[in-house]
């Protein structure tokens, strides 16, 4: 199966490590980071979603009317507006992106987080509403007939949309999370399932949960799977490991002067127990040991506190694009990646990572259609035998 890989559509040049220096919308920084993306054989770029940031769908449009290839993943709450809104903004730029589109739908893992744009929803409310958000985002771009609908969430008559995507039936619908309730949603209503980066015995866990909850939801498909990661490379081991740990001691050293953000609030330097279960999942993996498998390394996750996409792969490009091939073998096709620079780690992943990665991945493939066509002649041949006998 074809890989891809997803970077960050950062509109500002701050990072954990690095207070940034750019405005918080930077159309000239949003431009040249997006083009180190579309230069370097990424596919996709993320346009992520935060209470105070700037709207991650104007900065899109914004984007799509720039570049021709490059791909959009928007990420959207639920709780800022009505879904039949939403359908329209997403098929308009759909529209304007001539179909690069795909929609991560984002329930909210902090109530704080959540409270700061008037959500006051539990979180297995939040997961309920996302729920049937979807559904009703889902028909206002395939129905052509006015609908009405009677949720738990949302009530509303006659509506039909005068803007349809470019994508048909839809554009894809992306969605994430580790707890029961998010997979059951997800499990029900997404094209592509996304996890943080874990050992590989824990993804490989979490893709059969996803696998369960999609059966369960009655699905005869299963979502695609993708992986986040904070790949830290350089051209030896050495140097490798020696970057890793200058980055994790000036995510502490900001960490300890009250600069690093999460979810809205200084992180400070005392632990604090986060709300969602993905992060609480990088805290326990974090305590449980600092390295796994080929090249996983949890120390930036406990800095952050398991903030969001953390883990880290340490190495050389050919170590890290090694590891990145024992996810794709668990069957994970969508890679995400962003650097501590995001605009010279973007490059430097893409021309030392990406290309090993396809050319393995190729490798593997061809190799898995000559075993296919290799079984189809046996048993052809047998069937022949059957025949003449």
């Amino acid at each position: 199966m074809p890989v891809e890989f997803l970077g960050i559509a950062a509109t500002g040049d701050g990072s954990e490590t690095t207070p940034r220096s750019t405005a918080a919308f930077d159309r000239d920084y949003t431009l040249r980071l997006a083009r180190a993306h579309e230069d370097h054989g990424w596919d996709r770029v993320l346009f992520a979603y935060g209470a105070g940031s700037p709207e991650p769908a104007a900065a899109a449009a914004f984007l799509a009317s720039h570049l021709d290839r490059l791909q959009i993943l928007l990420a959207h709450r639920p709780n800022v507006s009505h879904p039949t809104f939403a359908a329209k903004t997403f098929a308009t730029l759909d529209q304007i992106s001539d179909g690069r589109l795909t929609v991560h739908f984002i329930t909210g893992g902090s109530d704080h987080e959540q409270q700061r744009e008037g959500d006051f929803l539990s979180k297995d409310q939040r997961y309920e509403r996302t729920r049937e958000y979807i559904g009703i985002v889902k028909k206002a771009w395939t129905s052509r007939e006015p609908f009405d609908h009677e949720g738990a969430h949302y009530r509303f008559n006659d509506f039909v949309s005068d803007v349809f995507p470019v994508q048909q039936p839809r554009p894809a619908v992306s969605f994430g999370g580790s707890s029961d309730a998010a997979y059951a949603a997800g499990g029900a209503e997404a094209d592509i399932y996304c996890l943080w980066g874990e050992p590989l015995a824990r993804t490989a866990e979490q893709i059969e949960r996803v696998k369960e909850a999609a059966r369960a939801a009655g699905r005869t498909d299963v979502p695609r799977i993708q992986v986040a990661f904070r790949p830290i490379i350089a051209p030896t081991e050495e140097l490798a490991w020696e970057k890793a740990h200058r980055t994790v001691a000036a995510i502490k050293a900001r960490r300890a002067a009250g600069d690093l953000v999460r979810r809205g609030r200084p992180l400070g330097a005392a632990a604090v127990t986060p709300e969602n279960t993905g992060s609480q999942r990088l805290i326990e993996i974090a305590e449980a040991g600092e390295r796994y498998d080929r090249a996983l390394w949890t120390p930036t996750a406990a800095a952050t506190g398991g903030a969001g996409n953390s883990n880290a792969l340490v190495g050389t490009p050919e170590t890290v694009a090694e590891a990145l091939l024992d996810y794709y073998d668990l069957g994970v096709d969508i890679l995400s990646a962003r650097g501590y620079h995001l605009l010279d780690d973007a490059i430097d992943f893409g021309r030392h990572v990406i290309p090993i990665v396809r050319e393995e991945v190729a490798k593997r493939d061809a190799a898995k259609a000559a075993r296919a066509a290799a079984e189809r002649a046996e048993r052809d041949r047998h069937q022949l035998i059957a025949v003449q006998a």
